[in-house]
């Protein structure tokens, strides 16, 4: 994807995405359209955000998603994307929502890159 990551975050990273869902932007396409409720979080850092993010998304940066996710009115049955820049951190925050009992969480392989380059919906904070 775009940066050069430490081996053992890589490591880390693939042992998650053994575990999870994954989408890629294909699939999230499908998901915006099929009329479903769909949640979309971004889960990079702050500055990321307000340089730009997903129209629909709701900002909770994988440092916070645990502790903030009960603020806000998503069930563990709500189908949620959560994307990053490139789908690892994404991938590492859904395996721990996982563990906390949400039961449809994709991480976007890709990630904000792969919104970008499909011609998504985007707006700057």
């Amino acid at each position: 994807m775009g940066k050069n990551h430490s081996s053992k975050f890589l490591a880390t990273v693939e042992q998650s995405r053994k575990v999870i869902n994954e989408c890629d932007i294909d699939q999230f396409s499908v998901m915006l359209n099929d009329g479903a409720q769909l949640i979309v979080i971004d889960v990079r850092e702050q500055h990321e955000f307000d340089a730009g993010c997903f129209e629909r998304a709701l900002h909770l940066s994988k440092g916070v998603i645990e502790r903030d996710i009960e603020k806000h009115p998503i069930s563990e049955e709500d189908r949620i994307v959560l994307y990053c820049g490139g789908g690892f951190r994404s991938a590492l925050a859904a395996e721990s929502l996982a563990r906390m009992g949400y039961a449809n969480v994709y991480s976007l392989w890709g990630g904000w890159r792969s919104l970008v380059a499909a011609g998504l919906a985007t707006q700057n904070q």
